[in-house]
């Protein structure tokens, strides 16, 4: 089910992490080695994966190889939209890679890269077979995994995990068009193409709470040859109500695909400001956090722990599988 796990997503990116408040990533680095030794702890050689930066950015790399924060990692993502949001041509991809090569010697992903329909779909249609050709023909310096940026558009009536939302203009607003299908399901002209390039390219699409689109994006995901997807355990939203439900709602519904699980945002009565963006005032208990959802969604791991038990090490006694039974979900071996 979860055949790897990411620590946070886009670290170097305010809208994500505010690092204002944690100088030189300090605070991040700290976490990121807790929530390594976590995973690792539940779940021995479960790939743990440095959630995708962006902007890709060597520096930044290095910035955490000051804190020895790569000690506890697998790998390192990188994402990237040069038609769209960076300031970098297309076919830059492969130097752009090359420059974190240059710095680390973890594989390399890329857990998002994608295109939006903001001013055509044929933008987006050359864009994905052009991506393809220079990611895909890397040969041996190919990513190990490539997540394509989404399946489905942002709903016009949700906000963007932006800083300054509409006041962005534009940047703002391609947010909701980057989709191969739009918010109503309705196939775009790449999605028409995407299964040329499955299983290679997966997909990455982040699930709200309850998302009433969960089903369908399954029947889509594997309409298009999908097999690999990365998603998100929301840390914040494991403290909402009905949260247990919900996410062995949607990892049951997953069970079929090779899964990345990125677990992130902060929690608000978590942070030192009431803020997904906030420095996590005790780490320790993200974490906690990420070891819990190992332990109750990773590969033959049977236990469950409830949100409340978080603090405390104990197993959980109420529980000893899946709901429904242990049978009920079928349990994929990691991959590596």
């Amino acid at each position: 089910m979860i055949e790897a796990a990411m620590i946070w997503n886009e670290p170097n990116n305010k809208s994500h992490w505010d690092f204002d408040n944690d100088p030189g990533w300090a605070v991040f680095a700290r976490m990121t080695k807790l929530a390594g030794q976590a995973i690792a702890a539940e779940a021995p050689g479960l790939p743990r994966v440095l959630g995708g930066i962006s902007p890709i950015d060597p520096d930044f790399i290095r910035v955490l190889q000051g804190h020895d924060a790569l000690a506890d990692l697998d790998a390192v993502a990188v994402h990237g939209f040069p038609l769209d949001w960076n300031h970098w041509m297309l076919d830059d991809w492969p130097a752009k890679l090359d420059s974190i090569r240059a710095v680390t010697d973890l594989p390399l992903w890329v857990s998002e890269v994608g295109i939006s329909t903001f001013g055509a779909e044929e933008v987006q249609e050359w864009g994905l077979r052009r991506t393809a050709e220079l990611l895909l023909g890397l040969g041996p310096k190919r990513p190990e995994r490539i997540h394509w940026y989404s399946l489905y558009d942002l709903p016009a009536a949700w906000p963007a995990t932006t800083r300054h939302r509409e006041a962005e203009g534009s940047s703002y607003y391609r947010h909701f068009h980057m989709g191969l299908l739009d918010e109503h399901g309705r196939p775009k002209r790449a999605a028409k193409i995407f299964h040329e390039f499955t299983p290679e390219i997966g997909l990455c699409q982040w699930f709200h709470f309850e998302d009433h689109r969960l089903e369908d994006a399954v029947r889509h995901m594997r309409n298009l040859g999908v097999t690999t997807l990365r998603t998100g355990l929301s840390w914040a939203d494991w403290y909402r109500p009905d949260a247990e439900a919900w996410f062995d709602r949607q990892m049951r519904a997953l069970e079929d695909f090779n899964v990345t699980a990125t677990f992130c945002f902060t929690p608000e009565h978590k942070g030192q400001w009431p803020h997904h963006t906030a420095i996590p005032t005790h780490p320790e208990e993200f974490a906690e956090f990420c070891g819990t959802m190992i332990r109750r969604y990773a590969p033959g791991r049977l236990e469950c722990t409830a949100p409340h038990e978080l603090r405390s090490s104990a197993p959980n006694e109420r529980c000893s599988g899946y709901p429904n039974g242990p049978d009920a979900w079928s349990m994929h071996a990691a991959v590596g």
